[in-house]
């Protein structure tokens, strides 16, 4: 059945546009075929009209698995206002509020509806949707089903026996990052049938990313705050206590600030973040517990007072400024004390049976390689798939090894690599 129509009227009438991101129409043609999809797209590049069109083409109702609570409210908001029959169903709400959308749902005022995947996976729930014309469910931040991912959430697991309630519903399954290992692991506890992977392009041309060595990067820090005004922006910290006190410092120094981590107390966490999103506090100190929810398209630059855990974390957590495509900057501050505090984490925690190995594990790894392969070795290793190092990593090694000059230009593009590999191979 040709959409075609639909499509673009819907798009336009609902969402205000005339055209479609890059893959986004391919994508939905192939949801309305009824076909399991698996999206990674960069945050920001419109993952979530990829099944909220759909969901408005077709009978019955669409449902949306999404981690957050807030996140579930910001865009149910968002498409009541534009007119859409949306609800959530959320452990937030009150007896009276959870009554109204089993009422909505009977009597079929309902196209799209929001819950959490402990909601879904409670005792009953499943059989209650049962009795309703389900059409699509859609996984949203679906990393969070895999043991590889960067946020490994168990009761993500369990969304397999969904699939099993429901196995004559296509499944979209959608998330900003997942590597190779996380795109198979997603589809197989997902118990995807035969779907079609895609994978957008990662670069955000818009965002503007720069990374120092931490000496005095209080002062640092500082310093970027002034020049850049009453932007909005996010401070990642490694951890609760250094939010706290890094929050209190520059509050002291005349900032609109606030700490956030996942010790607060859920009311202190909702003001928090509300306040953030209404622009009356500037910027955020948090732990990567912050970000996920935020639907904030003012967010002008994100700082890491550290060196982030992953790779995967810190481009969700850099993605979350400059949403709205216009310019934003990025800094990251780096020490070999990171690497040592990142190293003692790792160390106190078990890893599953058969996981892939870590970063950390790569990086422990330089030392042994450059020792062990020539550079022709090595360039076949990366070029071959059988190597888990970043390219720009197996090149450091190489150029260290056979003592050539680092290009200049890598002292900025790949400081991070270069400060890390020298450390390693000592």
């Amino acid at each position: 059945m040709d959409y075609k129509n639909q499509k673009y009227a819907l798009l336009k009438d609902v969402w205000g546009y005339t055209t479609f991101r890059e893959r986004q129409e391919e994508i939905i043609d192939r949801v309305l075929a009824q076909k399991d999809t698996l999206v990674i797209m960069p945050t920001g590049g419109g993952k979530s009209l990829c099944y909220q069109l759909p969901a408005l083409i077709f009978q019955g109702i669409t449902i949306v698995v999404s981690p957050l609570i807030s996140l579930m409210n910001d865009q149910v908001s968002a498409l009541k206002m534009s007119g859409v029959n949306v609800a959530a169903f959320h452990s937030n709400m009150t007896k009276a509020e959870l009554s109204e959308v089993e009422s909505a749902l009977v009597h079929g005022k309902i196209k799209l509806l929001y819950v959490s995947p402990e909601r879904i996976n409670a005792s009953g729930f499943a059989d209650f949707l049962a009795r309703f014309e389900i059409n699509l469910i859609a996984i949203d931040e679906a990393h969070c089903v895999s043991i590889w991912g960067n946020d490994f959430r168990p009761d993500y697991v369990l969304l397999g026996k969904i699939r099993d309630k429901f196995s004559h519903v296509p499944f979209i399954a959608l998330t900003a990052t997942a590597d190779g290992a996380t795109q198979i692991d997603i589809c197989k506890q997902l118990r995807l049938t035969n779907p079609e992977i895609f994978l957008s392009s990662f670069e955000r041309k818009n965002i503007t990313t720069e990374s120092r060595p931490a000496e005095q990067k209080y002062r640092q820090t500082a310093e970027f705050l002034q020049k850049i005004k009453n932007q909005s922006g996010i401070i990642y910290c490694l951890s609760r206590k250094e939010t706290e006190k890094l929050s209190v410092k520059l509050h002291m120094s005349g900032f609109k600030c606030a700490h956030y981590h996942a010790g607060l107390d859920p009311a202190e966490r909702r003001k928090i973040q509300q306040e953030f999103q209404d622009d009356k506090l500037q910027f955020i100190c948090a732990t990567i517990a912050f970000g996920m929810g935020i639907d904030k398209s003012n967010i002008r630059w994100v700082i890491h007072y550290a060196m982030p855990k992953n790779l995967e974390g810190y481009y969700q957590e850099i993605g979350r400024s400059g949403r709205d495509g216009t310019p934003a900057r990025t800094l990251l501050f780096y020490s070999w004390g990171d690497y040592i505090m990142q190293k003692d984490l790792l160390t106190t925690v078990r890893p599953p049976k058969n996981s892939k190995p870590s970063n950390m594990q790569n990086w422990n790894e330089c030392g042994n390689m450059h020792r062990q392969m020539n550079a022709g070795q090595m360039l076949f290793s990366i070029i071959s798939g059988n190597s888990d190092l970043n390219p720009a990593v197996i090149a450091i090694i190489v150029l260290i090894r056979q003592k050539v000059k680092i290009p200049q230009f890598w002292h900025k593009k790949h400081c991070l690599h270069l400060f890390v590999v020298k450390k390693a191979l000592q």
